[in-house]
């Protein structure tokens, strides 16, 4: 049984930072691609970075040049380090595993094993 944890997320200030980290456990990570969403409080879950399996990753406009993610294979792991962050960051954080679609889909639907999410929030 696949098994994603998060962990990492808290209370920060605006423009400080945070690294998430994302578990897995069940089945290798090597030859899968793997996303970040967010939800915040009456919205809807929105995409915020893939990492392919090579490594290649994108970003929502909203977090580039900001957030960067970065898997470790043999360990098992994906990490999302956020940095600058702002108050519309704040949301609960999910980590997924691809399961269909296009290889850079960024819709939910294409990513078929979640985590429980970690909350993020940005407040001074």
């Amino acid at each position: 049984q696949v098994q994603l944890v998060e962990s990492g997320g808290g209370l920060v200030q605006p423009g400080g930072s945070l690294r998430l980290s994302c578990a897995v456990s069940g089945r290798t990570l090597s030859n899968v691609d793997m996303g970040w969403f967010r939800q915040a409080p009456g919205k809807a879950r929105e995409f915020v970075a893939l990492i392919t399996w090579t490594g290649y990753s994108e970003f929502a406009d909203s977090v580039k040049g900001r957030f960067i993610t970065s898997r470790d294979n043999a360990r098992g792991t994906v990490t999302l380090q956020m940095t600058r962050l702002k108050p519309d960051d704040t949301g609960v954080y999910f980590c997924a595993i691809k399961s269909g679609g296009t290889w850079n889909s960024r819709d939910s639907v294409d990513f078929g094993s979640w985590g429980q999410g970690t909350q993020v929030t940005v407040s001074s």
